[in-house]
């Protein structure tokens, strides 16, 4: 299929079958989430995989969304909860083994960051960061679609829960989204015949000529 067709394709699965996701499916869409787009190369998330049904069913006993429990995985979409001079230390340190410069030459960007990122205060860098973290989800939808791998994201969750269960706050990490990954029990779910309702481009896109 082509990407349209694939984007037609894709809705978010009411009702999972009990068909498990192939490992080797997994990581080409966690392959594409780590070349998604984000802002100053930061990638100010981090991606937990949960394949532990006992731990996906804990998660949604305080959630309407069954699907996080009947899901083959579960991603959770986890942001920074602060920026701190170490972790733009990482990205420099990264930044430079990969492109095969010296630190030193990336002095120029590091000052940039720490300007731009530590003079905000903690909450709004939250924000950015968990915007960071939903384009990645947006790249984790359309690359499970282009496997043949059905997702429903979710924000319905207690977020505390997950933080404690998961143990989040101890590594600087707050719990933004969720995206269960599986296949559509095509009998059992009632949308997986509907058509999808999108605005007409005419009414979504605005042109200035």
């Amino acid at each position: 299929m082509d990407l349209i067709e694939v984007m037609n394709w894709r809705y978010a699965v009411k009702k999972f079958s009990k068909v498990k996701v192939t490992e080797e499916k997994i990581n080409r869409i966690i392959d594409a989430v780590a070349l998604s787009a984000s802002s100053t190369g930061l990638q100010p998330y981090r991606i937990i995989l949960i394949k532990n049904k006992a731990i996906r069913e804990e998660l949604a006993k305080d959630s309407f969304n069954k699907q996080i429990a009947e899901s083959s995985h579960l991603m959770v979409f986890a942001a920074f909860d602060s920026i701190t001079k170490e972790r733009i230390q990482d990205l420099i340190k990264l930044m430079a083994e990969t492109r095969g410069v010296a630190e030193a030459d990336l002095a120029d960007y590091k000052h940039s960051l720490e300007g731009g990122l530590l003079s905000r205060t903690d909450e709004d860098n939250f924000i950015w960061s968990s915007r960071q973290a939903y384009i990645a989800l947006g790249t984790a939808l359309i690359a499970a679609a282009n496997l043949q791998v059905d997702t429903t994201p979710m924000e319905g969750f207690n977020n505390e829960k997950l933080d404690e269960l998961l143990n989040l706050k101890e590594a600087g990490l707050k719990s933004v989204v969720l995206l269960s990954l599986g296949y559509r029990d095509a009998e059992n779910d009632f949308l997986v015949n509907q058509k999808k309702v999108r605005l007409p481009k005419s009414e979504l896109v605005r042109e200035i000529v």
